[in-house]
């Protein structure tokens, strides 16, 4: 997650273009992030039946893409879905709806179907956050472009972000952070002209927008502007006090216009159908390995598959490979601009954040040490006990490019007796950073294939067999599991009919709010899943033929249809065994239970 890197100080002026129209340049530096984000999602465009490398998460955010397309279409309430889970619905404001893109990008969703509109979205949450970051560096850090482009590029392409865009929308999606910061941290003289309420206004949209974005972001945004606003405040106690009234008018501001559009989808999240407490999964045990912060990632042209999966939770957790080179130029950079306020408010920073990356305990190589972390000192706070550890290191990367961005500024302008000297320093330092950068140059995500949607499915011909509040039931059945049949079916064909489970987190039972993934199994459920896993067919008894018409039942079956599976055979001939002999379709084979089920 990106944090805060804004300085109160006043920006340096902006250098005057000579050559060509500054509006020009800006647009050939935002035109170069687009076209590096296209190259980088390149492996899926045009080819369908491709997923970025943690398919059941692409998954997830194609049906959540459709269903913010649909609820627009249909005028329907974006917080619930009864398309997944049936008969109970799902909680879509307590799960990653990522409704603050989806929205948006409703035309491109209903012209070109979920994957395209998954892959936009990639493009924009990358190239959109290095732009953002690019115009608050140009607008208040560095008076020359290039190093507002480099500090960009940093910002938006880390391996960290990369990681993370090909799987969790919600933590790519970066672009407003930087936006945000630029109305908490505003210079003393845009304060004294604007006061509070324009960019407090402001402020509270934007973090209105940013809650149907990925409240996750915006949590660690939080903390992390408050840690830098405390070690700005250290190191110039002066500016601190005189800037310090209008930043809590504006945060005042902002929290009252904030509530208005917040209020109702909080409420729901938290008090609606299908809510849940806790989480899903042992947050706690995602954490990095101290010796990743000077690895190479698995998509960069020096990685690996080894190391990385040595040295994190997994491939989209990769958010602290940044190579030593960079770390080197880092403490350089710190050590040389020390006397500023911001720099050692973002040298502050990132040291706290990397440590709490660490988890509980700390490991080095893969092997646990017995020394604990220090995320053990708030890993009990409200908010932070749900955290996922590994992700405190993503706000090291706006660090790490503010800190470059600054450092390139300072030896191309010469401004004042701490301005570097003459032409041979300034190529020794550019040298630096580019042998820095180089080795975490990005590779194109990686893809994995994924069953296509049968014909039966895709081209409609269910529809003559599904009427109005039954289901088409995917095999297997409800399934938590992250490659959920049901979810991807449902995402390509625009969420044309309801079907049971699907990969999102709700309660453990009408009575039980605690946390897990997908809906509560079913023995038949359980049956199906065990089959398709091992490929073997078990020895079926009537109590088990029973059981499955009882849970076609619940479901409120018309129709079961199994597409491609990596053992298909048997678990066709176990459905066969269960519930009598279905027939091929175009795809697959399906089976029509509407007068089994009633």
């Amino acid at each position: 997650m990106a944090t805060g890197t804004a300085s109160p100080a006043t920006s340096p002026p902006a250098a005057a273009s000579t050559s060509r129209p500054a509006w020009l340049r800006d647009v050939l530096v935002v035109a170069g992030y687009l076209g590096l984000a296209v190259v980088l999602t390149s492996a899926q465009w045009g080819h369908p039946w491709r997923l970025f490398h943690q398919a059941g998460d692409q998954i997830l955010f194609e049906w959540m893409l459709a269903h913010a397309a649909h609820a627009v279409v249909e005028g329907e309430n974006p917080l619930y879905s009864a398309g997944l889970n049936a008969p109970d619905g799902v909680n879509l404001m307590a799960n990653t709806s990522v409704l603050g893109l989806g929205v948006p990008l409703t035309p491109v969703t209903v012209l070109f179907g979920s994957q395209v509109a998954f892959c936009v979205a990639v493009v924009c949450c990358l190239a959109g956050t290095a732009a953002a970051w690019y115009v608050l560096l140009r607008r208040r850090l560095v008076g020359t472009r290039s190093a507002a482009a480099v500090g960009g590029l940093i910002c938006g392409f880390a391996p960290g972000m990369i990681a993370q865009a090909g799987a969790h929308l919600h933590i790519a999606a970066q672009f407003l952070v930087p936006a945000i910061l630029a109305l908490v941290f505003r210079p003393a003289s845009e304060a004294a002209h604007d006061g509070v309420l324009r960019p407090g206004v402001g402020l509270g949209l934007l973090l209105a927008w940013q809650v149907f974005i990925g409240e996750e972001v915006l949590v660690f945004l939080a903390l992390a502007a408050g840690v830098f606003a405390l070690g700005y405040a250290l190191a110039d106690r002066v500016a601190a006090r005189r800037l310090a009234p209008a930043l809590f008018g504006r945060l005042a501001v902002a929290a009252g216009v904030a509530a208005v559009p917040l209020a109702y989808p909080l409420w729901f999240q938290f008090h609606g159908p299908q809510h849940y407490s806790g989480m899903a999964f042992a947050t706690h045990g995602f954490q990095l390995d101290a010796a990743s912060f000077t690895a190479s990632a698995r998509q960069t042209v020096l990685g690996d598959d080894w190391l990385p999966g040595l040295l994190s939770p997994n491939p989209t957790e990769e958010n602290s490979f940044f190579g030593p080179g960079l770390l080197v130029l880092a403490v350089v950079i710190v050590i040389w601009q020390w006397r500023r306020p911001l720099v050692r408010a973002l040298g502050g920073l990132g040291v706290v954040f990397a440590l709490l990356s660490l988890g509980n305990e700390l490991r080095v190589d893969g092997h646990a040490t017995g020394i604990p972390g220090p995320y053990r000192l708030v890993a009990a706070l409200p908010l932070l006990d749900l955290a996922v550890p590994a992700r405190f290191a993503l706000v090291c990367i706006p660090v790490l490019g503010v800190l470059v961005a600054l450092s390139l500024d300072r030896v191309r302008v010469a401004r004042g007796p701490t301005a570097a000297p003459g032409l041979p320093v300034r190529l020794l330092w550019a040298g630096a950073v580019a042998a820095a950068l180089l080795p975490l140059i990005p590779t194109p995500i990686r893809v994995v294939p994924v069953a296509p949607v049968p014909a039966f499915v895709a081209d409609g011909g269910w529809r003559p067999l599904v009427p109005h509040g039954r289901t088409v039931v995917a095999v297997p059945p409800v399934t938590g599991a992250a490659r959920s049949p049901a979810m991807l079916w449902s995402a390509r064909t625009g969420l044309a009919f309801p079907a049971p489970g699907g990969y999102f987190i709700g309660p453990s039972g009408p009575d039980d709010p605690a946390a897990r993934w997908g809906a509560p199994d079913r023995p038949t459920s359980v049956l199906l899943r065990r089959v398709a896993e091992t490929g073997v067919v078990p020895v079926l008894t009537d109590e088990d033929r029973r059981q499955a018409v009882e849970d076609l039942r619940h479901w409120r079956a018309a129709v079961v249809v199994l597409g491609r599976l990596e053992h298909s055979d048997p678990v066709r001939r176990t459905v066969d065994d269960l519930i009598g002999p279905g027939r091929p379709v175009d795809g697959g084979w399906v089976w029509d239970v509407r007068d089994r089920v009633g």
